[in-house]
């Protein structure tokens, strides 16, 4: 039986937090955290849900700046890929560019790396090392889904004019981690619509095939 997964949109920039459940156990992640945690704690509680992780993406402001409340309410381990910790570190720094309030960085209890699985109760998920949005983004799969952050979009990829970006680093990550996945594989955002691996390898006009890149 697949995770159950709940696509919770909040904030002024069209985040994407998603609740990973176990339907058997109640057992869950939740990927990213900034805007109104307590949005997420509250459908956590509702739900009588068991946070064991806090999944990070990446550790650019509107993707970690609420870990730390979040994680005082309803517990879990954040985990996070070690090459954001200098990007974990200037939360406040990152903020203060886009007129947003300071930030208390969480305590990282999981250093991730690339291809371990991280059980949800009784299911899992994999860990895929996607950089060049950040040095050390990361997405999350489980069968057909995809949950890739802010490397990959509906029609467009992550910006890489931010510190630590790359755009050659990226479209290595897309052809080379994501693209190899099947055609039918959803992908959800950080910001944005879903989409599909087949739609983005065809028609993604930064690093699909309407860019000439394959």
């Amino acid at each position: 039986m697949a995770l159950i997964a709940h696509d919770i949109q909040l904030g002024p920039l069209d985040n994407h937090y998603y609740v990973l459940v176990d339907p058997i156990t109640r057992d869950a992640a939740i990927i990213d955290a900034c805007f109104e945690p307590e949005a997420l704690a509250e459908f956590a509680a509702q739900h009588r849900l068991n946070v064991k992780w806090i999944l990070g993406t990446h550790a650019h402001y509107d993707h970690a700046a609420g870990v730390r409340e979040l994680q005082q309410a309803v517990g879990g381990v954040y985990a996070l890929h070690p090459d954001e910790k200098p990007l974990l570190d200037a939360l406040t720094i990152q903020g203060s560019m886009f007129g947003f309030p300071s930030a208390r960085a969480a305590e990282v209890g999981h250093w991730l790396t690339d291809g371990e699985s991280l059980a949800i109760g009784q299911e899992s998920v994999e860990v895929i090392l996607t950089p060049g949005h950040s040095p050390g983004h990361c997405a999350f799969r489980q069968g057909d889904q995809v949950w890739v952050g802010d490397v990959l979009f509906n029609g467009s990829v992550g910006r890489t004019d931010l510190p630590g970006g790359d755009f050659e680093v990226l479209r290595r990550s897309v052809h080379e981690r994501l693209f190899t996945l099947p055609d039918a594989t959803v992908c959800h955002p950080g910001h944005g619509p879903s989409t599909t691996i087949g739609a983005e390898r065809v028609h993604n006009p930064y690093v699909g095939e309407a860019a000439g890149l394959r």
